[in-house]
């Protein structure tokens, strides 16, 4: 490459001001000083051009280069986080740059990480309501703290006049919840949902040269406050600043008092197994950040006590797009009373009209929405305190003959419900399953995953993981007429497109006050079903299966997918270009893992970051048979006997710089 005006470092540095760039590794920095031909004190010839101001070089588009799947002909690649991807981006000079993409992780979980006091705190590490730790006791003799395999939901952000001990560069926070964990050390315990999910903050020191993150401080969120988290899943960052949490699969009220999970959950958390209210989990934890890097927590009653997967706040700072990962799932949009405040609002489901298909091609189908009432989140909270299942409604499981009640399909099974005289409020918003149900709500849905929100084009996006059972025209719990009527299943999962409007009204009339309300929904990209292939894939590895995360970038146009699936042998993190349709596998995860703590941020003090984890690597199902043994050693060597699960973020290298002729 000859050295010329347009290859000076002040050019560069212009360039890159419009650059979507990815934290630096370690030949990032060289790289890009090579390719400069000098430093900031090279002499600048003038242009060669009769207009004495040249135009600005500006941002023409993003898109990554896909990786092939690994294989059993590299298998080490199928046993770790692999990426083999690039990224290029194009500038409106055609200048273009090609980022070299791979992963860095802040620790894997079990690791002993720095607590900002000079010592050490385990890494998604539980803790009981008084902050103590929570010890396996299965295996005599090596009695340890419980930690987390998987680690999900995570938030990037920063925060004004934040100052913590050991950062040198600029201070950025991570806010990081762990799900669940699969088993005891003992392999044979059953754990899941029996412990209280953590959540907590990290502290990064960002590199002002290279963006890399290096992690400083570990601490862990008191969540006594809020009678600490139940099944804490996917995750979004508030326009405000603030980790929006999740709580999915909120207990079954009627039956808590006999369910093994949930009595187990109480033994851990309050040392009892009666004590834990059910009321109190399937809400939206909110988790702000202090300058110091710690974390404080408060829980919303009032946005529904559904299947809370990651939610989404619209451009208005109030209305919020919810998943809901159940059987039987709804769309739920909430409308918050003041802006960047969601302790108080409005309550809606959707009723999905006419043309409801997963043919991309084909027309959207309406969404009109009922009002399932209006409060705040105190007063729901006091409600759950005080109430008891059999207060808010009867709900029977067979046939009570008796026209009082009404048939619904909820939580994946047929039930005849009625709800209590007076208790219509306590019923929308504790019951908010069955309460929808009853009221007309759509609720067909299977395995409603992640959102986000394309602000530009006004399009939020919802992902479908599979759409089976209840969706399906004939099922048991398909319910006729409700809209949501397929006539095979899609086990692949589809991610579907919302498009939003304003001036709307709900079904009785009345006003909704949002610009941002969904006004109907289609398909914008599916997975396919196949036969087993030779590695064991059930989905086509070259498209998606089982969708779960999504975030949107903004200046990438780019909307990141992030797999849940038991049709992949290696699951996958995908990137699509919402204008180009191109569909670009980024990262593999390890065998039996899924793709989680999907973030993508446009800009902090000029970096761009993709945050991804994983979790529970090495959960073999039917479709591993031809892999296990031949993997399992590998990951059990790389991720602490498959207890460890890694959370981290993708970095880069440039790999080349083409720039325009002078």
């Amino acid at each position: 490459m000859t050295s010329n005006t347009d290859l000076s470092r002040r050019r560069m540095l212009r360039l890159f001001g419009a650059t979507p760039m990815l934290p630096l590794g370690a030949g990032g920095v060289a790289a890009l000083l090579t390719a400069c031909g000098g430093g900031d004190d090279d002499p600048v010839a003038p242009p060669v051009s009769t207009n004495p101001t040249p135009p600005a070089v500006t941002l023409a588009s993003v898109s990554f280069g896909a990786m092939n799947a690994p294989s059993l002909a590299e298998a080490a690649n199928m046993a770790k986080t692999y990426v083999a991807s690039n990224m290029t981006v194009n500038f409106s000079d055609s200048s273009k740059v090609d980022f070299k993409l791979s992963y860095q992780p802040f620790f894997v979980t079990g690791d002993m990480v720095p607590d900002g006091k000079g010592g050490t705190i385990l890494a998604g590490g539980y803790y009981d309501i008084n902050n103590k730790p929570i010890i396996d006791t299965t295996v005599a003799g090596k009695e340890r703290q419980f930690f987390s395999d998987s680690p999900d939901g995570t938030s990037l952000l920063t925060v004004p006049n934040a100052k913590v001990d050991g950062v040198k560069g600029n201070p950025v926070f991570a806010v990081v919840q762990f799900e669940y964990t699969t088993w005891a050390q003992d392999g044979k315990t059953d754990m899941y949902g029996k412990l209280p999910s953590p959540i907590a903050v990290l502290t990064l020191d960002q590199d002002k040269t290279t963006g890399k993150l290096s992690l400083v401080k570990y601490h862990n969120v008191d969540t006594s406050s809020v009678n600490g988290l139940w099944i804490t899943c996917g995750a979004s960052l508030s326009p405000w600043g603030t980790h929006l949490s999740s709580e999915e699969y909120e207990p079954n009220a009627y039956l808590a008092s006999t369910d093994a999970q949930f009595k187990g959950y109480s033994k851990s958390l309050y040392g009892d197994e009666t004590r834990a209210n059910p009321y109190n989990y399937g809400h939206l934890p909110e988790i702000t950040v202090n300058p110091d890097g710690t974390g404080s927590i408060k829980k919303h009653y009032c946005m529904g006590r559904i299947s809370h997967e990651l939610v989404q706040v619209m451009g208005d700072n109030r209305t919020v797009l919810m998943g809901d990962d159940a059987t039987n799932a709804g769309y739920f949009v909430f409308v918050a009373d003041k802006e960047k405040d969601l302790s108080s609002g409005t309550l809606y489901v959707a009723k999905v009209g006419a043309g409801f298909s997963l043919d991309p091609a084909a027309t959207a189908a309406p969404l009109t929405w009922i009002k399932l009432g209006s409060a705040t989140s105190a007063e729901i909270r006091s409600l759950a305190a005080s109430l008891k299942p059999a207060d808010i409604m009867d709900v029977k499981t067979a046939d009570p003959a008796d026209a009082t009640y009404t048939k619904v399909a909820a939580n994946g099974r047929v039930e005849w419900i009625k709800v209590k005289p007076g208790m219509e409020k306590a019923a929308a918003f504790l019951e908010t399953h069955r309460y929808a149900a009853l009221v007309g709500g759509s609720m067909g849905f299977t395995k409603m995953e992640g959102t986000t929100v394309n602000l530009k084009d006004k399009v939020a996006y919802s992902a479908l993981a599979n759409c089976n059972g209840s969706m399906v025209a004939g099922a048991s719990t398909n319910v006729p007429g409700n809209g949501i009527s397929i006539p095979k299943a899609l086990t692949a999962g589809a991610v579907m497109a919302l498009s939003m409007k304003g001036g709307q009204k709900d079904t009785a009339g009345n006003a909704i006050n949002s610009e941002w309300m969904p006004v109907d929904v289609k398909a914008l990209i599916t997975g396919e079903d196949i036969a087993a292939d030779a590695l064991g894939n059930t989905a086509n590895p070259d498209k998606i299966a089982s969708p779960d995360n999504l975030k949107f970038s903004e200046k990438m146009r780019t909307l990141f997918i992030g797999e849940d699936s038991g049709n992949h042998v290696n699951n996958f993190l995908w990137a699509y270009n919402v204008d180009t349709k191109k569909l670009s596998r980024v990262l593999s995860t390890p065998a039996g893992a899924e793709s989680t703590g999907l973030h993508a941020v446009d800009d902090i003090n000029g970096w761009t970051y993709i945050m991804s984890n994983f979790q529970h690597p090495g959960d073999w199902g039917s479709i591993h048979a031809k892999v296990k043994d031949t993997l399992d050693p590998m990951i059990r060597t790389n991720y602490k006997d498959k207890f460890g699960a890694a959370v981290g973020y993708l970095t880069a290298d440039v790999s080349q710089i083409k720039l325009a002729k002078a």
